[in-house]
């Protein structure tokens, strides 16, 4: 097989906010010592974010800065990247993207613990239940890069952490 520019694979966890992503890159981070990249974190420490949007209560991400400063560190391999968006990142950064998925009385559950409310809790819950981020992974990527992992339980947290661990493992086989 020919061999990967890449010495470690490059992975995206996406999904809705409040399926887990974050528990789950910080699981696979420590078992695989792979860099773990929580894009809402960099684009807070690299003053990627621009004026605030009152109705999400959150500030617009600007994506070119992002995606410049980002791709020096995509460059190396090795990376968890962590985010709940997926279409704007080049495709040639991502070896595999996993889609995180909740039930709606579970994420609801989780949001509203975080302090979600009103347009902010009901977009999210409407995201989960039309699959839109599994959607635009799906068109933005190859499809068989394009894993789905359901995760609402303590057991389906570490199934995960270990189908992820594992992907790696023969990604790294396969590809050196």
């Amino acid at each position: 097989m020919a061999s990967h520019p890449r010495q470690v694979p490059n992975i995206l966890i996406t999904g809705t906010p409040g399926v887990g992503k974050s528990t789950l890159s910080k699981l696979v981070a420590d078992r695989t010592k792979i860099t773990w990249r929580e894009v809402s974190k960099l684009a807070e420490e690299f003053h990627c974010l621009d004026e605030y949007d009152p109705e999400y209560q959150c500030p617009y991400l600007n994506e070119d800065k992002l995606l410049d400063m980002m791709e020096g560190l995509m460059a190396k391999s090795g990376n968890i990247v962590d985010y709940h968006g997926c279409d704007f990142f080049p495709e040639r950064w991502f070896d595999a993207v996993f889609v995180i998925r909740t039930s709606n009385t579970i994420l609801y559950d989780r949001l509203s613990t975080r302090g979600y409310t009103g347009k902010k809790l009901e977009d999210n819950i409407q995201c989960e239940i039309f699959e839109t981020l599994l959607e635009e992974a799906q068109s933005s990527y190859k499809p068989e890069i394009v894993i789905q992992l359901q995760n609402e339980t303590q057991e389906q947290l570490q199934q995960n952490v270990n189908t992820i661990v594992e992907w790696i493992e023969r990604w790294k086989e396969e590809n050196l």
